[in-house]
């Protein structure tokens, strides 16, 4: 934290999220990276640079090839359930907690916001949370079929029909949940400020909320490692690790 340029912009961006009175985060994979959770698209590190998403992620692959779905799925859905919040997640719940943000808008499905305390937490690209059936459509908690399938490696199945369960998040080729992304939409609509933390803005229409926010007068702070579309319309872009410049972030804004 010692760079004065670095100085100048965290104190620009509290003094934006402070006076703030209907924030709303915008968070990527990349806020979940530092609790050991990797990303999709980063050079060596991303999913997607050893996989073809289509062929192991994408809907038409689960109705056709469940089990290689969740063969490739297995060692994910371990790694989230045994992760934990990092300071970025603690970060931005504090931010909430004070009352300057009045939502969290995720495109992650490992649920860290709310155990790091954040309320209102819209996932847009669903949760692991629940699981429905693809035949009779009932869902279950994930805490009813997780640990047998991670322990027996058998596709996880419908207990009143046989099924197949669908974990409940967003696969390619998949409508966003509806619920979700209206919530999502009207948190965007109605913000005065969006603070983007940890996405590359590169998945649509996820991407596109910045734009909305920011085309009704909302102020755009970015913290991210690498630069995004919406870095030249931005107020505040923050480049680096989330995990230390959102605490540092908060600090400011909470004169800690």
């Amino acid at each position: 934290m010692s760079s004065p340029h670095l100085e100048r912009l965290l104190d620009q961006a509290a003094q934006i999220v402070r006076q703030a009175q209907r924030g709303v985060a915008l968070t990527g994979a990349g806020v979940s990276t530092p609790s050991g959770i990797p990303d999709f698209r980063s050079t060596d590190i991303g999913l997607w640079q050893h996989h073809d998403p289509m062929e192991v992620a994408s809907l038409t692959a689960f109705r056709h090839r469940p089990k290689r779905f969740f063969d490739w799925a297995r060692p994910l859905l371990k790694n989230i359930l045994e992760s934990a919040p990092n300071p970025a997640h603690y970060a931005i719940a504090e931010l909430q907690k004070a009352g300057h943000l009045q939502g969290v808008i995720t495109q992650n499905i490992d649920g860290l916001h709310q155990k790091a305390g954040s309320h209102t937490v819209v996932e847009v690209h669903g949760t692991l949370e629940t699981a429905t059936c693809t035949q009779c459509y009932r869902e279950y908690s994930s805490r009813d079929y997780l640990p047998a399938f991670l322990q027996n490696h058998d596709i996880p199945r419908c207990p009143t029909c046989g099924g197949v369960l669908k974990p409940n998040i967003v696969l390619f080729g998949e409508q966003l949940p509806w619920r979700a992304w209206e919530e999502a939409e009207r948190l965007t609509l109605t913000s005065d400020v969006m603070l983007i933390a940890g996405s590359s803005l590169a998945v649509t229409p996820v991407a596109q909320l910045p734009v909305k926010a920011a085309n009704r007068g909302a102020a755009i702070i970015i913290i991210n490692h690498s630069a995004t579309y919406m870095d030249e319309r931005a107020d505040v872009v923050l480049q680096g690790d989330v995990a230390v410049l959102l605490p540092e972030l908060t600090k400011r804004v909470l004169n800690l």
